[in-house]
């Protein structure tokens, strides 16, 4: 048996989304750090091993094999949906581990794989959360539902489209945009051309902020709605004060609970943010490892996957049980108000 246990973190330093990538690392070695201070796990300590995969799907499942290569058995990644499917087919094959703290995607879990776990909600629940927000307390005359033609994107888009039409909200507009596109006058011109006062975008920051931006420039007096996937402070660098007012739909607050000050005060004192979405469910991530090889009394992936399977596990993102798939039987999307230079406030209805 090895003196160490190897834990991956495979996620995004470089491209467009590395905020995302900060988030998760920020969180997975805090929480190695906490329990090694308390002695390990089964007297073994944890030991970080850091891969790039840039969100980009091929390097992705260049960073799966070499996780399996360097025989690491555990792995906590990837952020995005598009990267992590095409690596958690690897992880499974080779009996690794996977805990995805940010992939929301609900076809990366649906193919029922036994290793393959997240500490985040799905699409096909955040998507609805989205969808009675706008038609229950926003009550828009004309939406437009944009996304980026990505797994995440679409996926989610789809989900609020599909939940505003259930509530009788007709789509005015459904289109996929290009990720990585600059200029997005065309757009624009067909959403003021249909009318459109309330917009929900399936995707990533970069092309968001640039929306928003551009829409006002432009004149188009619409709100903005998209998914966890936009809540960082980019967003607001990006657009600038067009960011104001945006709603977001993200995790709950996990670094406003009483019982994570100790946490909260350990990543401040490291100069780091530990409001961001994705730090918490990265960092329960890590105490989920723990805790199921302590209660398999073993590493062996197999024992702990089915230790994860079976229980209940109190974490610092609450209580954490799986069904059979992998994915968590309870976990609630919050939406926010983002604001421009202050900190987001939560609207969800309470």
């Amino acid at each position: 048996m090895a003196e160490t246990i190897k834990i991956a973190i495979a996620g995004p330093k470089t491209g467009p989304v590395t905020q995302y990538g900060d988030m998760q690392f920020i969180g997975v070695k805090q929480a190695i750090k906490d329990i090694n201070a308390t002695g390990g796990v089964n007297g073994k300590m944890l030991e970080a091993k850091e891969y790039d995969d840039a969100a980009d799907p091929k390097q992705a499942v260049a960073v799966a094999n070499k996780v399996v290569n360097d025989g690491v058995k555990f792995a906590i990644g990837h952020i995005a949906s598009s990267a992590t499917q095409p690596a958690s087919d690897i992880y499974e094959d080779e009996g690794v581990i996977m805990i995805t703290p940010a992939a929301t995607s609900p076809e990366i879990t649906a193919r029922g794989y036994r290793l393959i776990f997240r500490t985040v909600g799905l699409d096909s629940a955040q998507g609805p959360v989205a969808g009675n927000y706008i038609a229950h307390h926003v009550k828009p005359r004309n939406v437009a539902v944009l996304h980026d033609k990505q797994q995440y994107g679409e996926g989610l888009a789809t989900a609020v489209k599909q939940t505003l039409e259930s509530k009788g909200v007709q789509v005015a507009v459904f289109e996929g945009l290009t990720a990585g596109d600059k200029d997005f006058a065309q757009v624009i011109q067909k959403l003021k051309a249909n009318d459109v006062d309330f917009v929900y975008w399936g995707g990533y920051h970069p092309e968001l902020g640039l929306l928003l931006r551009q829409a006002q420039e432009k004149g188009l007096k619409a709100r903005f709605m998209a998914g966890d996937a936009c809540a960082n402070d980019s967003i607001s660098q990006i657009a600038q004060n067009a960011s104001e007012g945006l709603l977001v739909t993200i995790p709950k607050s996990f670094d406003q609970a009483p019982e994570n000050k100790a946490i909260v005060d350990a990543i401040k004192a490291d100069g780091k943010d530990p409001s961001s979405p994705y730090v918490f469910p990265a960092y329960s991530a890590v105490e989920l490892i723990a805790k199921g090889i302590e209660v398999a009394g073993s590493d062996d992936t197999e024992k702990v996957a089915a230790a994860i399977h079976a229980g209940s596990f109190r974490t610092s993102t609450g209580t954490l049980s799986y069904d059979e798939k992998g994915d968590l039987k309870d976990f609630k999307f919050v939406v926010h108000k983002w604001h421009f230079g202050k900190p987001k406030t939560e609207v969800s209805p309470q």
